[in-house]
């Protein structure tokens, strides 16, 4: 029974929302799966930029950083953009990362060298430039109970493909729906084929 709840499970692979998602909150989504078992399914809004909040101003609003030390921030830092990974807990902060930098009892391996860590040492890290080489930081995240995302999927709200670190840490945003449905071969314009004409 084991070996089949390893080859079920979605941790590590993306899930994209399809174009008739009835949810707006995830129209055109790619989302990172952190977590999928018969209890239920966590995963993190890898496409959509918290556009009122930026990485720098909230370092400096959770003491991390002041004014004047947020100048000396790395570039890298200064230029990483705050996501919106879903519309529960949105208070708290999470950050997906390469496997180069862990904290003990804080740093969940999740699949093929991305982590997840959720406390402030990883910030603090991040802003003094001891941090994973490469990483994404989301504010809430996108839950379901058990079978919910299951059923989600079988009525062709979401595919599936493996997860591409390139796309996932890319700060292209905006392209990052359509790379994933590429990854599966899939042309976007295609899905829009039989939705009519107004």
């Amino acid at each position: 029974m084991a070996g089949t709840e390893a080859t079920d499970t979605l941790e590590g692979q993306f899930l994209i929302a399809m174009p008739s998602m009835a949810d707006s909150r995830f129209e055109h989504s790619v989302i990172y799966m952190c977590s999928h078992s018969e209890q239920g399914a966590m995963g993190l809004v890898v496409n959509q930029i918290a556009r009122h909040l930026s990485l720098e101003e909230l370092l400096i609003q959770l003491d991390i950083v002041n004014d004047e030390s947020a100048i000396r921030l790395p570039p890298q830092i200064r230029d990483m953009n705050v996501h919106k990974g879903g519309p529960v807990e949105v208070e708290r902060g999470f950050v997906l990362h390469s496997d180069d930098f862990m904290l003990n009892q804080s740093t969940l391996s999740i699949d093929n060298g991305i982590c997840l860590t959720a406390t402030l040492e990883i910030l603090r890290a991040l802003a003094q430039g001891d941090g994973p080489t490469q990483a994404m930081l989301a504010l809430g995240y996108a839950g379901w109970g058990p079978g919910q995302l299951e059923t989600e999927i079988q009525s062709n709200g979401w595919l599936t493909a493996p997860a591409d670190p390139d796309i996932l840490f890319d700060t292209d945003s905006g392209s990052k729906w359509h790379r994933a449905l590429g990854s599966l071969g899939i042309d976007p314009a295609m899905l829009f084929s039989d939705a009519g004409h107004a």
